[in-house]
């Protein structure tokens, strides 16, 4: 990609998601309803299109536009009022969910040339609207279509072009003032469409070998990616959860594989520990997964609390959208025994702020890992209090607001949390981007000699605020 195409954009579309923007509460009517009521409820609602049959029933859904109306008037004349919104309407419906950054749908607007964009839910149903005129403000450049260049590639070079522009869009967006969670966010929606778009073309060569899959299933990507809080180091983590057994696992093993394959060479390396759906451990039916869960209940340390401190953090990809959510509500319910938690809050014991007596920083090699001393804690801590609460969310932001909303976090320690991962992120991601110029490797720890005084002041500050956060979590355990 164009760096100087990245250099010049809108940071707007990268700080908004669609549900900021969407018209939302979207008018339709039944699919035998002719054009001339179609009409009507076009300007009874204000919107220059309309749903078309949302209940599902034979035609639809689909959707109609004051394009459409104008269209078959020009043709048929008088006539094509008796018409029906069903045989006008344009379908199947193309569009993005309401968490989607705008990015995504601008650049597939500006890709398929289309005016207006469904926003719909998980389950393909329509709870929202985007028009051109709502994003005219937008300025709809080449960086945009970033955004939807990864559902249109047709394989890994696709993917990986998109992959090696991700530091060029990361500095863009530093460079226009973005938060560095904002930008982590950005990192990881790009992640997570790259891992979707990597299984479904894995899916379509499992299937022209093997055959339809055996059973429904879903691609989940874990850890950072599943949070939202990717920088520029990621590798694979990701699970599979599928509707069969053990005798269809053949299947999901060659997709599993295949989707690695597919990820590694599209500049997303496979994960060191294993933790990928190529492996049986993180690929299982669901009763399986159930069982996995109150196995790692039963025993949360070592290498089963490891497991655990990934797993919970996943996100849904692609496929079964409700193979996904019957697997959150297991973990969910797993995590509300108050063993699980404390085991997760032993975690954070051991950790001391990394400072010398007279305030410096304790280095290894002139650097200070900041994942480690800095980020980890603040994520195992709301992990821990969120699960405990039955709190699905998986970013740390929202659970930490999460937790603070039940009064198991106080306002100011709640402040503190978010400032100090907006300074860690920050500090990592710049230091990603110096060494990648420099052609290095991106990494967590950073060079602190420097840093400008205001700045090692706010780190200290940061870094003895998360020290304290291990008797935080306890006391909000019981």
């Amino acid at each position: 990609m164009d760096r100087s195409v990245l250099e010049r954009l809108d940071a707007f579309p990268y700080r908004h998601r669609v549900a900021d923007v969407m018209a939302g509460a979207p008018a339709a009517v039944p699919a035998g309803a002719s054009l001339l009521e179609a009409a009507r409820e076009l300007r009874a609602c204000g919107e220059s299109a309309i749903f078309v049959d949302t209940a599902g029933d034979a035609g639809g859904p689909g959707i109609l536009t004051e394009r459409d109306l104008v269209q078959r008037l020009a043709e048929d004349g008088a006539a094509a009022l008796a018409t029906t919104a069903g045989q006008a309407m344009s379908t199947p419906l193309v569009g993005v969910e309401p968490d989607s950054f705008l990015f995504v749908a601008i650049g597939r607007m500006a890709r398929l040339r289309l005016r207006h964009l469904a926003v719909l839910d998980p389950d393909g149903r329509p709870v929202g609207l985007l028009t051109a005129r709502r994003l005219l403000r937008q300025r709809a450049s080449e960086a945009l279509l970033v955004g939807d260049a990864v559902g249109a590639a047709a394989g890994t070079a696709e993917l990986r072009a998109v992959q090696d522009g991700l530091p060029a869009l990361a500095e863009a967006l530093l460079a226009e003032a973005v938060e560095a969670p904002d930008v982590a966010g950005v990192i990881s929606a790009v992640l997570r469409d790259i891992s979707a778009r990597a299984v479904a073309l894995a899916a379509a060569e499992t299937e022209a070998a093997r055959g339809p899959a055996p059973a429904p299933w879903a691609y989940l990507v874990l850890g950072s990616g599943g949070r939202g809080e990717s920088l520029l180091s990621a590798d694979q983590d990701n699970a599979l959860v599928h509707g069969g057994g053990a005798a269809e696992d053949g299947w999901f093993a060659a997709l599993g594989e295949r989707a690695s394959a597919i990820l590694d060479e599209a500049g997303i390396p496979y994960c060191k520990g294993g933790v990928m759906a190529a492996r049986p451990a993180w690929r299982h039916g669901l009763a399986d997964w159930r069982e996995t869960l109150e196995s790692w209940a039963a025993r949360a340390e070592g290498e089963n609390l490891l497991a655990v401190d990934i797993f919970y953090d996943f996100r849904r990809v692609h496929g079964d959208a409700g193979l996904a959510a019957a697997l959150r509500a297991a973990a969910t319910e797993t995590a509300r025994r108050p063993m699980l938690p404390r085991m997760m809050a032993q975690e954070l014991e051991p950790l001391r702020a990394p400072l010398t007596l007279l305030g410096g920083f304790r280095e290894r090699d002139g650097r200070l890992d900041l994942k480690l001393h800095g980020l980890f804690p603040i994520v195992a801590g709301a992990r821990a209090m969120a699960l405990r609460r039955g709190i699905e969310a998986t970013s740390s932001a929202e659970r930490l607001q999460a937790v603070a909303a039940e009064g198991l976090l106080g306002e100011r320690d709640l402040a503190a949390l978010l400032e100090a991962r907006r300074l860690f992120m920050e500090l990592i991601l710049r230091q990603q981007l110096r060494d990648l110029r420099t052609g290095g490797s991106p990494g967590t720890a950073v060079e602190t000699g420097p840093l400008a005084a205001p700045v090692r002041d706010r780190l200290r500050r940061a870094l003895r605020q998360v020290a304290t956060l291990h008797r935080t979590v306890v006391d909000a355990l019981g």
